[in-house]
């Protein structure tokens, strides 16, 4: 199979660019035929110029739809998938895909659709769905969630188009999103069921476990910010003062290690590679205390194939993930009285500890292999050829 697969780079590397290259590599791996169109903000990072050309290319960019038109009638691709459009390919590429009839797959790692600044964060980092409901895209420039209200109203006018030109919804013959808890979502925003598919994350490669170490560190791992709930993991430790706590991972831009921190927690930077893993088998317990709605955390599943029982929030895709007391457990977003409670429990109790951490494993390997992966994405390439002639 020939597959096209469009999207547009972020400035710095990112989840979605290393998610996309594994798929990739996995259709590869299949004998696919795979090539790229791309653009990059890259391209306009640190110019004036480029970030004001991106105002308008975000809500419609017709040199991109031409590029695009040209690489179609050369390459021939049965089928597209499509990731990131914004800024600078905008939603003018389903034009031409459209009308030359081919399928197209857009895989949704979040809620831009929507929301959009994707993360259903407001500048407190609570949740806010106001966009979902009355007022749509207003609610983005009156609370100006990009913390400018140029990139504010940017925002929310590439989303008001693509809303309002249905250029996505009619664009796209399956959407790909991460856990039942979006596809909800996705439901309740008037995607139908039927144009919906669930491909979860595709498990990390990760060195044979050595079950006779229990670990001895309660670590987070991910990026150090108030949405992932690096605060309350840090009130933990204070609470906790006679156990060992790590944290793994770039500081957001908008946080600072607070001048409290107890001495019984580490900040550790960023670890990546067999570092990363070898800090898992190091640890005892892995918590992913976030507050929003995750799209398919890889450092839980790398924690699961490791065989650590992982401590998160009933919130988003994690609750998914995660079955309370079989492989791990769940606790109340925002809350550091339970988690401070469970991780207390939870730390003495070495064999419930490795029970917990096997049967991740095993759902892991059930649910996330890359065999696994790859049928289930070619399901939803079945279905979106068949929604697609079904719409001619």
């Amino acid at each position: 199979m020939k597959v096209l697969y469009i999207h547009n780079d972020y400035a710095k590397p990112s989840g979605e660019e290393h998610a996309s290259g594994e798929i990739v590599h996995l259709l590869k791996e299949h004998g696919h035929e795979v090539r790229w169109f791309k653009r990059s903000s890259a391209e306009i990072t640190g110019s004036k110029l480029g970030m004001m050309k991106s105002f308008f290319t975000g809500i419609y960019n017709p040199y991109s739809a031409k590029q695009l038109e040209k690489v179609l009638d050369e390459y021939h691709p049965e089928i597209v998938q499509v990731q990131n459009i914004y800024p600078l390919l905008s939603s003018s590429i389903f034009i031409p895909l459209k009308k030359r009839g081919i399928p197209v797959v857009m895989r949704c790692p979040n809620y831009r659709l929507f929301c959009p600044n994707g993360l259903c964060l407001d500048n407190d980092g609570e949740i806010c769905e106001d966009c979902f409901n009355g007022g749509r895209e207003i609610n983005c420039i009156v609370k100006n969630c990009e913390k400018s209200i140029l990139k504010s109203i940017g925002y929310a006018a590439r989303n008001w188009y693509s809303r309002v030109s249905g250029n996505i919804l009619n664009g796209v013959d399956m959407f790909i999103v991460q856990s039942e808890f979006q596809k909800n979502k996705f439901i309740a925003q008037g995607i139908p069921e039927h144009k919906i598919g669930i491909l979860p994350g595709i498990a990390p490669d990760v060195p044979p476990m050595n079950c006779s170490d229990i670990g001895k560190y309660i670590t987070f791992v991910g990026r150090v910010s108030a949405e992932k709930g690096i605060y309350e993991f840090i009130e933990v430790a204070k609470r906790l003062p006679a156990l060992p706590f790590k944290v793994a991972g770039n500081l957001d831009g908008n946080f600072r290690i607070p001048n409290d921190v107890p001495s019984n927690l580490e900040f550790l930077g960023f670890v990546g590679g067999e570092e990363l893993n070898n800090l898992y088998q190091r640890s005892r317990i892995i918590v992913v205390p976030s507050k929003w709605y995750e799209g398919f955390p890889n450092v839980i599943v790398r924690g699961m194939l490791l065989e650590r029982p992982i401590v998160t929030t009933n919130i988003g895709a994690m609750q998914s993930i995660i079955d309370d007391d079989i492989n791990g457990r769940l606790v109340s977003p925002g809350s550091i009285t339970e988690l401070t409670s469970v991780i207390s429990n939870l730390w003495p109790e070495k064999q419930r500890c490795k029970k917990l951490g096997i049967q991740g494993k095993n759902k892991a390997l059930a649910l996330y292999s890359r065999k696994v992966i790859y049928n289930t994405l070619m399901a939803i390439y079945d279905k979106a050829i068949n929604n697609c002639k079904f719409q001619r």
